[in-house]
């Protein structure tokens, strides 16, 4: 079945980091023009140059043809969140943090066209609970893209209480014009992937801290004996150690059950900044080559 078409032409992209330029670059492939924002611009254009090469790649490997690369990387401009007035539909993809979202939200308020859609790219907050502080609840939502946007098929969407069933319809045909497949999520914490896979990524965690096994030991397991694609503590350096953490604070104040209590040792990495990949340094060293486990 061919995908619905989109009544959205303009999007906005608040956040430069990994997810908002991956969401950038679905974005402006499928056709739509995007407007790129961060609070520190001096991000955004390193963030554009990750999109050139990430489009490259995808040349090289013949999933995308050069002109029409060329023809989404024109789509894509910097911009200030004054610029935003344009757009139909603005997606949130900064830190994991509420307070963080709702001060762009507020800064949103005298900006936004009366119908333009609000989405956030939480990976576990409540849709709901952020809708709430917005000036548009019933046409906010959750668009909670998989990381890396441009390669990962499956988005979920997250209905608050007061998201309107249009707002619905329109976010689906987005999503479906990007060529991903929807999983409808209940506005519970972490939705659905989150909520199975960080406890995963938490348990391997504390498999570690408790001398169980080395991070080489859990990775070789987890990748030969459940056939997966990452060992978990190669994947929690993939997700941000940050990241993780806050998705498990989420899930246990959420929640209120102690299964979901973050592992000391990730609250340790997080403290010192070892937050995997992004800082060169979490259950892998990566200023070597090849990265070595640093326990």
């Amino acid at each position: 079945m061919a995908p619905k078409m989109s009544k959205i032409r303009t999007v906005g992209v608040i956040g430069a980091g990994q997810m908002g330029n991956g969401i950038a670059h679905v974005s402006a492939l499928a056709g739509y023009d995007v407007l790129l924002h961060d609070a520190d611009a001096a991000r955004v254009a390193p963030a554009l140059d990750v999109i050139k090469g990430n489009l490259a790649r995808q040349v090289h490997r013949e999933l995308v043809a050069q002109a029409d690369a060329d023809a989404a990387m024109k789509r894509i401009k910097a911009a200030n969140l004054s610029d935003f007035g344009t757009c139909d539909l603005v997606i949130e993809s900064i830190v994991e943090q509420d307070e963080a979202k709702k001060k762009v939200f507020a800064e949103l308020r005298a900006v936004l066209k009366p119908e333009t859609i609000l989405a956030s790219n939480t990976s576990s907050i409540s849709i709901t609970r952020l809708a709430a502080t917005t000036d548009r609840a019933d046409k906010f939502i959750g668009i909670h893209f998989m990381n890396p946007a441009p390669v990962m098929k499956l988005v979920e969407l997250v209905r608050g209480l007061a998201t309107s069933q249009e707002t619905y319809e329109t976010s689906v045909a987005f999503v479906e014009s990007l060529g991903k497949t929807i999983a409808n999520a209940e506005d519970f914490p972490a939705f659905i992937v989150n909520r199975v896979l960080v406890p995963m990524i938490n348990e391997a965690i504390y498999t570690l801290y408790e001398g169980v096994g080395s991070v080489e030991a859990i990775d070789k397991a987890m990748k030969l004996g459940a056939n997966h694609p990452m060992g978990p503590l190669e994947l929690a350096d993939f997700i941000g150690l940050d990241t993780c953490l806050s998705i498990m604070q989420v899930l246990h104040d959420g929640l209120a059950d102690s299964k979901y209590r973050p592992c000391p040792l990730l609250v340790k990495y997080v403290e010192a900044g070892w937050l995997g990949r992004k800082t060169k340094r979490g259950f892998y060293d990566y200023r070597t080559d090849p990265p070595m486990p640093t326990r």
